[in-house]
């Protein structure tokens, strides 16, 4: 009887831990990531009355069975089901992380490693990724800044925001595209100013600047030639970025000298002076006196000129209704052909007025203008095919596409732009050009080079399926900060239990290596903003506590009944 009595016991202490499981269980059941534990019973021992005895042939007898009687049960294992995968919920977070597969995330306190399911993660005042609840940082492998990949060595801390990481480096442009149509009706082409065409561009430093350079038709005989010049370099702000005398005309391209017939006339309402040194108005008021300009020499340009020089060639162009600037007025010469030696005499307008030529005051300036014979360019030429308009090469030469914008030339943090014209084309297009600049070579697989940028600050942190980490910055670049780590168990199930969602490794689990493993080595996967919920069932834990309450009620019952027995047994002395 007391057999039974302690048989009873066992039970009821036995059905009150696998309770006590259970418990902890629906508790837990809306625990990130928690995995459910389930208990299995075993009976405690056995008291052998007697042993079992074999069959004899001698005396003829069968074997015995051995007798044995139960003492009650005990607790044979308390397993988690911790391969088992829990459902997902969606928090929109980007930080929120949740484990595809049978791997675990790596988390450390600053001295140890431990491994959790629970993908509930922010970033802290450092810019270290760190668990939302205890602050633990989350373990992966940081980026090789030789190569720009992934360094899987030792695991560390992920610390994504770091001060170098919050912004991107900017990028000199080191090439850019001329394409579209150069149509030879284009009046903008024809005239004085030419067809401008603007080229963003950044320097060493990510300032941004403008380049514009202009197209201007020459007098080729197919009428298929074209100059381009680099005309000014502008800053953000629109201010004009000083170019030292002589390197105007060299910053772009190959020099070249081309011609374009051009003829000037006194406006109506300007006169020269009866000696012909002073240009007048036609009521005699003085415009600008030609003795400003006395000793002009042949390298004379319009930036070199003293402001009192400028004044009067600014006085002389208006007068002569040029539509094109001063300075381009300046530059309009007489280019006279040695027909025996085919080599041309450049005498520029500068020249002509520092000269106080007979020539440009004679009385046919007045009646039907003064010819010049071109406007000396000073470029790279453009040339297209008579017959098609394709582009057919730079400076004549069929296969050169490209030309240098020798911007180092400046100095500072400038750098040399390749330009390549391949796109250009010289076609009827209602007398429209529709030439534009672009900076950067478009690829085949859709990427631009050398398009240059600025300086880029973080807008946004991404995480991938397999746990990298890109940030993106405004100037349009992304970089990979790192990569979370991942450990995988031999025997999941060995994990040991620390609390926080926390799990340690132990002997019958296997060791972590202190490297980890990518997520999807074994087909898993991160799903960023997603948390895995708990694997409880609530409805099999519900059917498992109803069978244990019985369990527990049967065992009581073993109890009471033995109770009474021993009542019936005390009561034989009466």
């Amino acid at each position: 009887m007391m057999r039974s009595l302690f048989s009873g016991v066992a039970g009821l202490k036995t059905h009150q831990t696998k309770m006590d499981v259970i418990g902890n269980n629906i508790a837990n059941v809306n625990t990130v990531g928690y995995k459910s534990a389930s208990i299995v019973f075993s009976d405690l021992m056995s008291q052998t009355t007697q042993r079992a005895s074999g069959a004899s042939a001698a005396t003829g007898r069968g074997g015995v069975n051995a007798r044995q009687i139960g003492l009650g049960v005990r607790s044979g294992a308390i397993n988690m089901a911790i391969t088992q995968q829990g459902a997902s919920q969606s928090t929109g977070n980007a930080f929120d992380m949740m484990i595809d597969g049978e791997n675990f995330f790596v988390v450390s306190d600053g001295n140890s490693n431990f491994f959790t399911r629970d993908g509930s993660f922010y970033v802290d005042g450092a810019g270290n990724l760190a668990m939302t609840s205890i602050g633990y940082n989350v373990m992966g492998w940081g980026v090789d800044p030789a190569t720009g990949e992934i360094q899987k060595d030792t695991v560390t801390a992920l610390r994504i925001m770091s001060t170098a990481n919050m912004t991107y480096p900017p990028e000199a442009t080191s090439q850019a595209t001329v394409s579209g149509i150069i149509d030879k009706n284009d009046t903008d082409v024809t005239s004085a100013n030419g067809k401008v065409v603007n080229l963003g561009f950044y320097d060493a430093l990510g300032y941004s600047y403008t380049a514009k350079i202009v197209f201007r038709k020459s007098d080729s005989e197919n009428g298929n030639e074209y100059s381009i010049e680099l005309d000014k370099i502008l800053d953000s702000v629109g201010n004009e970025v000083e170019i030292p005398d002589g390197l105007e005309e060299a910053l772009l391209g190959d020099k070249t000298t081309q011609k374009k017939a051009t003829v000037v006339q006194l406006g109506t309402g300007y006169k020269w002076s009866d000696d012909g040194t002073k240009l007048q108005t036609t009521e005699g008021v003085d415009v600008a006196n030609l003795a400003d300009l006395a000793g002009l020499g042949a390298d004379a340009t319009y930036a070199k000129l003293t402001d009192a020089q400028k004044t009067a060639v600014d006085a002389i162009a208006k007068a002569f209704g040029y539509e094109g600037s001063a300075e381009q007025f300046s530059n309009l010469a007489q280019i006279t052909t040695d027909p025996a030696t085919s080599s041309d005499t450049v005498t520029s307008m500068l020249q002509l007025l520092a000269a106080h030529s007979d020539e440009f005051r004679t009385g046919t300036m007045s009646d039907s203008g003064f010819a010049i014979q071109g406007r000396k360019y000073e470029g790279t030429s453009v040339v297209f095919d008579a017959d098609n308009g394709n582009f057919n090469g730079l400076g004549g030469v069929a296969t050169q596409t490209t030309s240098i914008l020798r911007l180092s030339q400046l100095g500072g943090n400038f750098s040399d732009i390749t330009v390549d014209f391949s796109g250009l084309g010289n076609w009827n297009n209602a007398g429209t050009s529709t030439a534009a600049a672009d900076a950067g070579i478009a690829t085949d697989s859709g990427a631009v080079l050398g398009e240059g940028r600025p300086l880029g600050k973080m807008i946004g942190l991404a995480v991938q399926n397999n746990g990298m980490i890109y940030a993106s910055y405004d100037n349009g670049m992304s970089r990979l900060l790192g990569q979370i780590a991942t450990a995988s168990f031999p025997n999941a199930s060995g994990l040991e239990k620390q609390g926080n969602n926390l799990y340690a490794a132990t002997l019958n689990s296997g060791e972590f290596d202190g490297i980890g493993v990518d997520v999807t080595a074994n087909g898993g996967s991160i799903a960023p903003g997603q948390l895995e919920m708990s694997n409880v069932d609530l409805s099999s834990e519900f059917t498992e506590m109803i069978t244990t309450q019985r369990g527990f009620q049967a065992n009581s019952r073993i109890i009471t009944v033995s109770d009474t027995l021993l009542e019936e047994l005390t009561n034989l002395k009466r």
